[in-house]
Order: C-alpha cells, then sequence, then structure tokens
C-alpha cells in the first residue's frame, strides 16, 4: 500500500481557480472606461505549482512491515502547491497544499490458493493484488523543522489480502477483507545538515488502529550526478492490522500492539537530466512481533527495485 496515487486534472483545476480569484481581487472591480485592456501578468501561483511523476518495479512490497504482493510495479502523480510564501531564505513561515495519486498492482506473485475449489492450488499468476491510492496534505516549514498534516485512502479492488482465482484470500474478514480504509496522519521532518530525521502518527479509521513510524537517512554525494542514500526505518502498531480482530488466523499467536518492523535500505539516486532521477535500492526488512506471524515470506529478507521519477 502505501510511506514512501488520477486527481491532476482536479487538483489543477483548484490552482486555476484559485490564480483566477486572486486576479480578480488584486484587479479591483470595472476597469475604467476607455482604458486598454491589459494582459495579466502571469501567475505566480501557476508558476510555482510543482508537480512529478514516477514509475517503479519492486521484488516484494512491504508497507509497515508487512507483505503484499511480489514482483509489483507501481506509478505515482504528486502535485505541491504554494498556500503561504515563507518569509526570509530558509523559507521559514511557509505553508504548502499536496495533492497525489497512485496506483500499485503486482503481474507475478507466487501463490497457493488458501479458500474454496483452489484451496493448495499453486500457480504463479492467479493471485492478484491491486492498490490505489488518493492523498493530500499540508505542510508547515517552521524553520528548523516541517510539520506536516495528511489524509489517505486506501483502495483495495482485490481486498487488503488480494485475491486468487477471483476470491478474497480472507473474504469477510474484518480487516484483511477490506476493501478501503481512511486514514489521518501527522509528521515532522527534521533536517540535520546532510541528514533527514522522519516521525510520524497515523490512526486508520476503518479499523481503529494507531501506527507510530521513526525514520532517518543520509546523502553521501558522490559526483555531480550520484548520490548514496542509506537509510533506517522502524514501526510500532497499536490495533494496527495486526490479525487479532481476524478469523484468518484463529486468534493464535496474534499480538495487538507491538513492533511491526526494522527496514534498513541503500538506495542510490542517479541524476538522469535536470528534472529525471533514477533511483535503484536494495533493502532488508526484519519483521517485528505483530508481523512475524503474518507475513507469508522469511522473518528477514532481502529485496530490492527501481524508481523513475521526473519533475517539473
Amino acid at each position: 500500500m502505501k510511506p514512501e496515487s488520477m486527481t491532476s486534472l482536479i487538483a489543477r483545476s483548484v490552482a486555476v481557480l484559485a490564480a483566477c480569484t486572486a486576479l480578480n481581487v488584486s484587479a479591483g472591480t470595472t476597469p475604467a472606461k476607455n482604458s486598454a485592456l491589459v494582459e495579466p501578468e502571469p501567475s505566480a501561483l501557476l508558476e510555482s505549482v510543482g508537480a512529478s511523476i514516477s514509475a517503479a518495479y519492486d521484488s516484494r512490497y512491504y508497507f509497515r512491515g508487512l507483505w503484499f504482493a511480489d514482483n509489483i510495479v507501481s506509478t505515482f502523480l504528486n502535485l505541491t502547491i504554494p498556500v503561504i510564501g515563507g518569509s526570509g531564505e530558509d523559507g521559514a513561515g511557509s505553508l504548502t497544499w499536496g495533492v497525489g495519486a497512485g496506483y500499485i498492482a503486482t503481474y507475478q506473485t507466487p501463490f497457493t490458493g488458501a479458500v474454496g475449489p483452489l484451496a493448495g492450488v499453486t500457480s504463479d499468476s492467479a493471485f492478484d493484488y491491486s492498490e490505489y491510492d488518493l492523498y493530500t496534505s499540508l505542510a508547515y516549514d517552521v524553520g528548523f523543522a516541517t510539520l506536516g498534516a495528511q489524509y489517505q485512502y486506501y483502495g483495495y479492488p482485490d481486498t487488503y489480502s488480494g485475491s486468487f482465482g477471483g476470491t478474497s484470500n480472507a473474504p469477510n474478514d474484518s480487516e484483511l477483507g477490506l476493501t478501503g480504509a481512511h486514514e489521518l496522519g501527522l509528521t515532522v521532518t527534521v533536517p540535520v545538515g546532510a541528514a533527514n530525521i522522519y516521525a510520524g502518527y497515523y490512526y486508520d479509521l476503518t479499523v481503529n488502529g494507531q501506527y507510530f513510524q521513526l525514520a532517518a537517512d543520509y546523502t553521501i554525494s558522490v559526483t555531480d550526478w550520484l548520490s548514496i542514500v542509506p537509510s533506517a526505518q522502524v514501526g510500532y502498531g497499536i490495533d494496527y492490522y495486526s490479525g487479532t480482530r481476524s478469523p484468518t488466523f484463529g486468534q493464535q499467536g496474534t499480538q495487538s500492539s507491538g513492533f511491526t518492523h526494522l527496514l534498513l535500505s541503500v538506495s542510490a539516486p542517479v541524476q538522469l537530466t535536470k528534472i529525471a532521477t533514477l533511483t535503484p535500492y536494495v533493502a532488508w526488512n526484519f519483521a517485528g512481533s505483530t508481523r512475524n506471524y503474518m507475513n507469508l515470506t522469511h522473518d528477514n529478507e532481502i529485496f530490492g527495485g527501481v524508481k523513475l521519477s521526473v519533475a517539473f
């Protein structure tokens, strides 16, 4: 799912409407009689809107320590729209509105059916998992840190646990059988030289679960076009998709609260052009106490992928 997706037309329309409103307010009411029509200056708002689009491949899809599928492809579109400009060179006091959408899907996951007539049948193509994400956020720069608030909707066309042969792997399950979930989040990012420290709190409105995350990364510049970025991430959940309410696990060995995972990774962003970046990575996921009995993979696992992103 999913931290590290469809509403671009709406976002652009909102930006255009806001710009037109600003121009009308600044221009006053009716133009003076016989005055020459003057073409308005380009809107500073529209000029400063940022956009990025990405496409990626991952050999395994882990989200907050939970495995979902193998060999996934994903694409995301993000817009950043300035609401209030910051004062000073550090941008302190600025408020930015973010809007984004993404789609994630597996094209092949080796899997064994668990329900219905396909129970016990192994196939490389019968398992399906897909997800679409819609989200919006506000980010406020306080100088030494950036504070954020966000809302995200996760849609699961094949249900949260995926499907096998067209049947959900956890039908009627209050967690694993979901087709969608709503989430609110609060975040803080603190830059320290070439490093960044991230902290987040997320509340799932659908299952009433809480998730805490702490992460950090450090950028090592190798050349003007290549960097090495090691990072670490750890998560802790409280009634957050732990399987305790799931008949799929029969209440055996489940734990409602505890660490979800430790994730270590190293990425190597390559600046291909002024706007395009190619980022291969390798990562190691270690399942925590609320994940090791749920994941259908090993508790310790190395995986990797690559992402191409273009910023406008």
